[in-house]
């Protein structure tokens, strides 16, 4: 039964895993009926931030989809812990979907970690380390479709120095539209995404209404204090 909800949970959030480029998207499964704050999902300052504050049989996932990785074949991946403590009944672990929609299973019991001057331990998945470890469970092969890490289980974890086949995993920055006319130039409106533009027009369009929007409201304002 532990299995099949495991299987059935990171089914459903792989499901919900993007195509974009390589970038790290915090995001949460909850099941039919399940309250949402059974599983929240964000990341600062470099550390993503997972909780389940409700039972381990509840069906919800904190976690992240891993971007960028479609088309690959499985080399390594690693997460940092503040300490031993934190991994929880397999979790927090790596989800892996591959075309075949066969899913593996990475979790920090899988492995050894390494401690590090700073009293965290560090979780390198490899077939080197996995077979170190015992080869718990098997290497992930074939042809990658999706992504994720994140806890299944009640508790909390947060996960720093996430890599997946040598890349460092961190969201994309949000932009909030251009801060000049020459930012939309040569293709620079097609780096904004929030919002984003259908063509250069538009974006210096969104730069102009936006600067005399900014203009009329401090005048506004400035009326308004000297009054």
């Amino acid at each position: 039964m532990r299995t099949f909800t495991i299987a059935a949970i990171a089914a459903l959030a792989l499901a919900l895993a993007g195509t974009a480029a390589a970038a790290l998207v915090p995001s949460v499964y909850i099941g039919p009926g399940v309250d949402p704050s059974c599983a929240t999902a964000s990341y600062s300052d470099g550390v993503l931030h997972l909780a389940k504050p409700c039972s381990t049989a509840t069906q919800s996932f904190a976690g992240a989809d891993i971007t960028g990785a479609e088309g690959q074949t499985f080399t390594a991946a690693s997460f940092t812990l503040s300490s031993t403590t934190v991994c929880n009944g397999g979790s927090p672990r790596f989800d892996i979907q591959m075309s075949d929609n066969t899913i593996f299973f990475l979790g920090c019991n899988n492995v050894t970690p390494v401690a590090n001057a700073d009293g965290s331990k560090t979780y390198t998945f490899s077939a080197a380390t996995l077979a170190a470890a015992g080869q718990q469970v098997p290497n992930p092969t074939g042809t990658i479709k999706a992504v994720d890490i994140g806890i299944d289980v009640q508790g909390t974890a947060d996960v720093s120095r996430i890599s997946f086949n040598g890349v460092a995993q961190v969201p994309t920055p949000v932009t909030t539209g251009p801060g000049s006319k020459k930012a939309c130039k040569h293709d620079g409106w097609k780096t904004f995404t929030n919002p984003s533009f259908r063509n250069q027009g538009q974006c210096v369009s969104h730069f102009e209404h936006h600067t005399k929007h900014a203009k009329s409201h401090g005048e506004q304002h400035g009326e308004k204090h000297h009054k």
